[in-house]
């Protein structure tokens, strides 16, 4: 029995609201059970330094959580000077995720920051965080869309992201913190609207996994992907 009552591989009710924020291109709360996410999709009209005079454009990422988003609060990390590294490795890791689904010549020379700042956690804030800061993605291109300033759609396919672990002795779907804290193995597999891997993050934590194992989690997030993409999909329209 896992802690929530879920079966194996049912997932935490799963909502997403846009427009949540007034001057952003595109926003989004989603919440993931008790793991609430705002996202957010802001343009720049010009590329990074690096970009200019290539003729592409970039998508980036950042990630924070309010001090009061777990059960004890936690410093900001303005007042400390610095980010932690769990912080930065996590916003790197939405920014490649939301670009492979992009067409970066197609969205010319200007940058896409979307920001992801977690409300309430409960496990799975990097997974909620991808899921909704494409939709909030998705908004801001459509945007440039109507707007006539890109005339090719950007945005390949969506993407997604859940987490998959083996607690209990049983591999699970979409790990909340209950679980996350106690499963010996826990995985983020974040993947397009069509299935295709972008990035899969795998450890052991004081328990080994077979391969078999690992082919069962698989299979639970490629569920799990299909109704987060089906969440974006009612989302968007």
């Amino acid at each position: 029995m896992r802690p929530s009552g879920r079966e194996i591989g049912q997932m935490r009710p799963i909502s997403i609201e846009i427009g949540v924020t007034k001057h952003a291109e595109g926003s989004c709360l989603i919440k993931a059970g008790d793991t609430h996410v705002l996202c957010t999709a802001s343009i720049e009209d010009r590329p990074p330094p690096f970009l200019r005079n290539t003729g592409l454009g970039w998508v980036t990422a950042e990630y924070g959580m309010l001090p009061r988003a777990t059960n004890t609060r936690s410093r900001r990390e303005a007042a400390s000077g610095k980010q932690q590294g769990r912080t930065v490795e996590i916003q790197r890791l939405i920014g490649r995720a939301l670009r492979a689904g992009i067409d970066r010549s197609a969205l010319g020379e200007r940058q896409i920051t979307v920001d992801c700042d977690v409300i309430q956690a409960d496990g799975g804030t990097r997974c909620a965080s991808i899921t909704g800061g494409w939709v909030a993605l998705r908004l801001a291109v459509n945007k440039l869309l109507k707007a006539g300033i890109v005339t090719s759609d950007p945005i390949l396919d969506h993407v997604a992201a859940v987490s998959c672990g083996i607690y209990a002795g049983q591999p699970v779907l979409d790990l909340d913190y209950a679980e996350d804290s106690e499963a010996g193995t826990d995985g983020n597999f974040i993947m397009t609207g069509a299935g295709r891997l972008i990035e899969v993050q795998m450890a052991a934590e004081g328990a080994t996994f077979s391969r078999q194992e690992m082919g069962k989690l698989m299979d639970l997030a490629e569920t799990g992907v299909a109704e987060l993409v089906a969440a974006q999909m009612a989302a968007v329209g």
